[in-house]
């Protein structure tokens, strides 16, 4: 199996010639007040077999960029509903409305459901979002190879229950920008962070036993993030000081063939 860092939180996975994405959007304007499309962001490779969304927050789930890659039918896993009412659900429901828009081969799944997906097994494992709403992560089995998307969950005690399951891992996948968050709808802001920093990344993917620990979720180009939401310096950087010989940078567009030594 071969995977891909496509920019923000997506990545792309190709075994057996087929292709699956996980979180991939084109457009990042809803997190970045002046993104424009560009070298930030890369496409698949070709047409993609399935799709994975970690949970319906914008930046994770582009139903535009997914009706542009996606063969016809193709499935498109997700996390259930946000709870509540509309001001619960402030977060999600934009990508609900683009995802029934678009018209796209959607089935909600719960934690620890399996799905063969072609040359894939996939298995929804449980997270814990930042802002309290429905995440899932996912792990993701092709070639005799295992990797772990992480969303941007939170650091929490589920780990444990992953790695006893599917650990070594090859390759997993964490956000690291440590990202604080005050928005409108979750008043008094919590101080502390929304999704897990470089430490608590690092922390994750030994636990996880992860051969390669790849940092994701952190934008270095684009300066002008929306008001309330503040990323920890430099993840990368501090990523490979707290994950050690186990940290793998990748460059967006950038392959990493599992299969290799």
């Amino acid at each position: 199996m071969r995977v891909r860092r496509l920019g923000w939180a997506g990545l792309e996975l190709e075994a057996g010639g087929a292709r699956l994405v996980i979180d991939y959007v084109r457009d990042l304007s809803p997190l970045f007040t002046g993104w424009r499309p560009g070298e930030d962001l890369s496409v698949p490779a070709g047409p993609v077999a399935a799709a994975l969304l970690t949970h319906l927050h914008r930046d994770h789930t582009d139903a535009a960029a997914l009706a542009g890659v996606l063969e016809q039918g193709a499935p498109v896993l997700r996390p259930a509903p946000g709870h509540g009412d509309d001001v619960d659900n402030v977060t999600t429901l934009p990508a609900e409305a683009e995802l029934v828009r678009h018209r796209l081969a959607t089935e909600v799944v719960d934690a620890w459901s399996v799905r063969d997906l072609g040359p894939f097994r996939v298995t929804a494992v449980p997270a814990v979002d930042g802002l309290g709403d429905p995440q899932l992560n996912w792990v993701v089995r092709a070639d005799g190879q295992r990797v772990l998307h992480g969303g941007d969950t939170m650091f929490h005690g589920y780990w444990w229950l992953v790695a006893r399951r599917f650990a070594p891992f090859d390759a997993v996948v964490l956000p690291a920008n440590g990202a604080v968050v005050d928005a409108p709808h979750l008043q008094p802001p919590s101080p502390f962070p929304a999704a897990m920093d470089p430490r608590q990344a690092a922390a994750a993917a030994e636990i996880l036993d992860a051969r390669h620990a790849i940092p994701m979720h952190y934008e270095t180009r684009q300066p002008d993030k929306i008001p309330g939401y503040v990323e920890a310096a430099d993840p990368a950087v501090q990523f490979r000081a707290h994950a050690g010989p186990r940290a793998r940078v990748l460059a967006v567009g950038e392959w990493l063939d599992l299969a290799a030594g």
